[in-house]
Order: C-alpha cells, then sequence, then structure tokens
C-alpha cells in the first residue's frame, strides 16, 4: 500500500462524504453549532463523526450516567443525552457561564435538557464535589490540556470498573511526539496518554483522526478492576 498524502481539499472530502453517508444533517446540532459561533464561543467541539462516536460509545457501554468535562455549546452534550434513556443523566461541566447559557438554550431545543445537569465552575473544583454520587458508565474529557492528569485521576474515582474515557485532542497535529516540545498543552496531552499507559487502572488506545477540525486523535480507555483496589 503506497504511503498516503492528503490534501486538506481530499480529507475534507471524505470527511464530507463519511457524514453524509453516516451522520446527515440534524438541524438541532447544526443550530447548536450555529448559536455557539454566533456567541463568540471557540470553534472547538468535536467534529459531526466525533459526536457520533461518542454517540455510539455511550450505547455501547449501555451508559445511563455520562461526565463530561467541557461542556462549550453543548454540541457534543446533546451527543451524549441522546445515547442515555429517558431516566439517564449527563452531568457537564464549564467554567464559562455565558458558555453553559449557551448550551442550556440548544439542549432545550434539542428535547434533551431534562437528561443533562450544567455545573458551572472551575473542572478541578466541580469534580470532587461529585464524589458522594453514584458512579459514572462513561466520561468525556474535553477541556484544557494542561489538566488532562487531574482530569483522568478524577475519572477513575469517579468511574467504576468498565467505564469508558474518552479524552479528545491527542494528536495535536502531530505535537504529541515531539518529545522536544515545551508547550504547556502538547505537556498536558502527553503527561495524560503516559498515564493512560502506565497507570494499572486504565487499559487505553489511541488513534489519529483528520476531520473536519483538522489533524488530530483521541484516546480511549476502560477503567479496569484495579479501580476496586
Amino acid at each position: 500500500m503506497s504511503e498516503p498524502t492528503p490534501t486538506r481539499a481530499s480529507w475534507l472530502a471524505v470527511d464530507a462524504y463519511l457524514t453524509d453517508t453516516l451522520v446527515g444533517h440534524d438541524p438541532d446540532l447544526e443550530q447548536a453549532v450555529a448559536d455557539q459561533d454566533a456567541a463568540g464561543l471557540a470553534s472547538i467541539e468535536v467534529a459531526p463523526l466525533g459526536g457520533k462516536l461518542l454517540h455510539l460509545l455511550a450505547r455501547i457501554a449501555g451508559a445511563r450516567r455520562v461526565l463530561e468535562i467541557g461542556t462549550l455549546g453543548g454540541y457534543s452534550t446533546i451527543w451524549l443525552a441522546r445515547a442515555l434513556p429517558s431516566d439517564g443523566l449527563v452531568v457537564t461541566i464549564d467554567a464559562d457561564a455565558a458558555a453553559a447559557r449557551t448550551a442550556r438554550h440548544s439542549l432545550e431545543r434539542a428535547g434533551v435538557s431534562d437528561r443533562v445537569r450544567i455545573e458551572i465552575g472551575v473542572a478541578a473544583d466541580v469534580l470532587p464535589t461529585l464524589a458522594g454520587e453514584a458512579p459514572f458508565d462513561l466520561i468525556f474529557i474535553d477541556a484544557d490540556k494542561e489538566s488532562n492528569t487531574l482530569y483522568q485521576e478524577w475519572a477513575a474515582r469517579l468511574g467504576h470498573p468498565g467505564t469508558v474515557i474518552v479524552v479528545d485532542n491527542v494528536a495535536r497535529s502531530g505535537a504529541v511526539a515531539d518529545a522536544a516540545t515545551t508547550h504547556p498543552q502538547i505537556l498536558g496531552v502527553r503527561a495524560g496518554l503516559e498515564m493512560l499507559g502506565s497507570d494499572p487502572r486504565f487499559d487505553a488506545t489511541a488513534l489519529q483522526t483528520l476531520d473536519l477540525k483538522g489533524w488530530d486523535g483521541v484516546a480511549v480507555a476502560v477503567l479496569t478492576d484495579a479501580v476496586a483496589g
């Protein structure tokens, strides 16, 4: 097989084809992105194919309780909430109250606000307050990369053996492989991946992605029986 040499035009064409074929168009999701952009929020939501992946992972896991670290405009939150039964719950955390307001409107329009609880605050402060609740079945980490190890530590504490953990943005346009980097975000991603690879509480893998959001990647882990030890 020859070495691939994709141009931006070619990978966007593939992304569009896969999205049209496997995801389709959804007015509520598309409006959520439009409202996010209108509110001046960063355009860093997951791509449609990534949102569908989160949705399917939640269904495969039989998730009833989902934790999302990083709400933004609620795009991925809608995907996750739609995967849950009517009595399921997504707890989503964001430090930006304006982002939370935008997300809340999008969740209401999509008809899933009854399955979502938005916690406004710095995740490092909010996560300890969740320790007394029932464990989560899927945890999606998509916030500041410098704190990935902290978020993964809390994922281990707030989950149970079999909990699925998804960590977004782990390739960073290839920068993750640069051992000489001093960029705090890249160092945070590398530390998080090394934790997933060495800590016995996690069994993980990662895939590079090339989609609407560019060249990046996603790590997927499952909590092992070691979390109960």
